[in-house]
């Protein structure tokens, strides 16, 4: 940091008959560069943990959901809301939906769906687009829960979304707490709760140029969901749980209990159902 901190004062005010002590606005500022300047040592670059190589050769959606996934959405209208750029989609497609609606509000990555989708030769069962209205068997959301703005709106859409008796299979994760639950600002496990949101965000603004100031701004979002959040939510919606397990990390499985499992949970996985 070169030269000495400049702390602004906030004005002298009067309140109850008494004054108000001078607060220094900076002092929180300076903390903030210092935490900075560690992560600027830390990791000048992106860090690797959440580049998906683990799911590499592999079929994402049926390692989330399981291997039955398939064969309860065989013959099914589908809707995977969320669906990035189509790949799960895409599966569905090859596997067993009659047909499938890949939903995402982000245009370019609608249109790399597409270009999949006719490369894998499913563009007539695969629809890509950033809304719909029509009615669907079941509903599927992989690795979204964690990104929506709104996500208590992301179920009240999925609910209107069903045919009466329909399902939502979701998965998501790393959920807020787990070690990497920062998405790209976890630097190292649990980086994202020892540093401030500003400082996180200054770092990020090195590597990427998009204008986020807070986490809920960075392309794609992080709302900083946690498990017991997400029961809240689903609770206060019309869907009904049918089944939510949190998935425990392989390494931390021994230690993972209902009281722990916020920072023990690998991925929360779930069916919900439309009554």
């Amino acid at each position: 940091m070169n030269g000495s901190a400049q702390f602004k004062i906030s004005p002298v005010g009067i309140r109850g008959g008494g004054l108000t002590r001078p607060v220094p606005q900076a002092l929180d500022s300076a903390l903030n560069r210092l935490q900075y300047r560690i992560l600027k040592r830390i990791s000048p670059g992106e860090p690797g943990y959440m580049s998906g190589e683990v799911y590499k050769g592999k079929t994402k959606i049926k390692v989330l959901l399981g291997d039955h996934v398939f064969d309860q959405l065989r013959g099914k209208v589908v809707i995977d809301f969320g669906c990035g750029e189509g790949d799960d989609a895409i599966a569905l497609a090859k596997n067993c939906a009659r047909r499938v609606i890949g939903m995402d509000i982000r245009e370019a990555v609608l249109e790399r769906a597409r270009a999949k989708a006719r490369q894998e030769g499913v563009e007539n069962v695969c629809q890509f687009c950033a809304n719909t209205d029509e009615r669907v068997d079941a509903v599927v959301s992989i690795d979204s829960f964690e990104h929506f703005s709104d996500p208590s709106a992301a179920l009240m859409k999925m609910y209107e979304l069903l045919r009466p008796g329909g399902t939502v299979f979701a998965s998501f994760g790393p959920t807020w707490y787990h070690p990497l639950g920062g998405h790209l600002f976890s630097v190292f496990p649990w980086a994202h709760l020892i540093f401030s949101e500003k400082a996180l965000i200054r770092w990020r603004s090195d590597l990427r140029s998009d204008g986020a100031t807070r986490f809920s701004e960075v392309a794609g979002g992080l709302n900083q969901m946690t498990i017991a959040r997400f029961e809240k939510l689903v609770k206060q919606s019309p869907l009904v749980i049918d089944f939510l397990e949190a998935v425990p990390i392989r390494r931390l499985r021994l230690f993972h209990t209902r009281h722990t499992r916020e920072f023990t949970t690998s991925v929360v996985r779930c069916k919900l159902n439309k009554q």
